[in-house]
């Protein structure tokens, strides 16, 4: 009944991979308060798409005592589970699946469903850190009789891997930041810890220890060559798919306190391996983990995350704030421990946008408003992008002439300004004529898009809603408008 007549993009009630009641209640109430019928269109498709579409195993932990298969552990695999695929590819990626379940996570409290589905999201991502911790992405696993899709872009990586269980294996240091982000939430959200299986300490430990191998610089005190961990080459033609220097990347600094990632959140591989969003991002979640481990009465263990949260942290301001002739003070996109940084901000999160969402700085750190200001700017960012019909940031990924919505959507929930929020709601509203949000868009012709369907996007849609209607449900309901919370 919106202007622009956006079609209902749900699938049969038969046909959805998971259902929750509650969920259903958030959008009947969301279809009768909103004003602007086209957002509660979009809402209506949005919101649910990741249980509509894309849980494809779930068991809730009840079930008989599974066989293991042979060749695994007989350890794992116990318990709820849950297989988040990212949408349009039969696979989980740890920073997807944790953004697609964000909105539910305030559900978990009410609805023993959703409790047990991000339950078993927590289980089934311990099992792929415990498997492979440099890896991003993943295959079914095992229990789930579910075939792998293999990929064969022809990678050589070290250390290797299995291409049944790991359908990629780039090292994102925010995919093991997720892991942490996923456990965090519920918590907060639950007071559960439920999760705190050996299994889960043990992908902790071993999380721990991949941030060890990677804060280690590319020579040593004498100057002699140390080679990486970790390295990644792909048959490609585009330099993005692939790390140079035979696989290992730009030279890193010593005494940084911060930690290598040799890919972005955009699966692009970086130029200098100190990504500063996934740093800022880790830094914040291994902290909260300490504070969960330290209720749960683990002090030791709390100590030693909350010191590594603590050491990230100063590493970022002390080697992220650089100074910028235009606009002052600023955060660096990614940086080498030798002084170069790169100046710039991508759609994908983490990113600079995002630090107040990740609970990095305030929306009123002075620096991160010159960071804020600098990033929405075409003479300060490269990556944003402006045309006839949309502007946000986009990022080397789709290329030159698209920018993605869920920069847009991140711009909204970082600002307090009623028309800034607005601008951006209209802006991906009106680009998002399937009823569902895109990758990315064509910002001088918005019927070129990547994605018509994207779990991941459509995630970070109902959270910005999800988010007005407790800031400004005025902007969302109508002048004098209560707020509405979920949960």
């Amino acid at each position: 009944s919106g202007d622009l007549g956006l079609p209902f993009q749900r699938p049969h009630k038969h046909c959805r991979t998971f259902e929750s009641p509650l969920v259903e209640k958030v959008i009947d109430y969301m279809n009768d308060k909103l004003v602007d019928k086209d957002l509660a269109r979009i809402f209506e498709n949005a919101f649910p798409n990741t249980l509509d579409t894309t849980v494809k195993w779930h068991v809730d932990g009840t079930e008989k005592k599974r066989k293991a298969k042979k060749g695994t552990d007989p350890d794992a695999w116990k318990g709820a589970q849950s297989f988040i695929v990212t949408g349009d590819i039969n696979a989980e990626w740890l920073r997807d699946s944790t953004n697609q379940l964000a909105q539910y996570q305030s559900l978990a409290k009410k609805d023993k469903t959703t409790h047990n589905l991000i339950l078993g999201a927590i289980n089934t991502q311990a099992e792929y850190v415990i498997g492979s911790p440099y890896c991003n992405a993943f295959q079914p696993p095992p229990p789930s009789g579910l075939s792998p899709t293999y990929g064969g872009d022809g990678d050589t990586v070290h250390p290797a891997y299995e291409p049944s269980f790991v359908f990629e294996c780039k090292y994102e240091l925010d995919s093991l930041a997720h892991f942490l982000s996923l456990t965090n939430q519920f918590y907060n959200n639950t007071g559960s810890i439920e999760f705190m299986t050996p299994r889960w300490l043990l992908a902790l430990d071993t999380l721990l220890t991949t941030l060890d191998a990677q804060a280690q610089p590319t020579f040593d005190k004498d100057g002699a060559y140390r080679r990486n961990a970790y390295s990644f080459q792909r048959r490609t033609d585009t330099g993005t798919e692939t790390l140079n220097l035979a696989g290992v990347g730009n030279p890193l600094g010593a005494d940084t306190g911060l930690i290598r990632s040799a890919f972005r959140p955009s699966d692009d591989a970086t130029i200098l391996g100190f990504f500063i969003p996934s740093n800022a991002m880790i830094s914040v979640e291994l902290k909260r983990t300490a504070s969960l481990l330290s209720s749960a009465g683990k002090k030791t263990l709390a100590a030693n995350l909350r010191e590594r949260g603590e050491s990230i942290e100063k590493g970022v301001w002390e080697h992220a704030v650089v100074e910028h002739k235009k606009y002052g003070k600023v955060f660096a996109f990614e940086v080498d421990g030798f002084g170069s940084h790169i100046i710039m901000d991508d759609a994908n999160l983490p990113s600079l946008l995002a630090l107040p969402l990740l609970g990095f700085v305030n929306t009123d750190n002075e620096v991160y408003k010159n960071t804020r200001k600098m990033i929405l700017e075409k003479a300060g960012n490269p990556y944003f992008l402006t045309g006839d019909e949309f502007s946000g940031i986009g990022g080397p990924h789709i290329g030159l002439q698209s920018a993605w919505p869920m920069s847009v959507l991140v711009q909204a929930m970082t600002s307090d300004d009623d028309d800034e929020i607005t601008k951006c709601l209209e802006l991906v509203r009106n680009v998002s004529r399937n009823g569902l949000i895109h990758e990315s868009v064509n910002v001088d012709y918005a019927r070129d898009y990547t994605r018509s369907w994207f779990a991941w996007a459509n995630s970070v849609f109902a959270q910005t809603v999800l988010d007005l209607a407790v800031r400004k449900p005025h902007l969302l309901f109508g002048k004098d408008a209560e707020a509405y919370v979920i949960g």
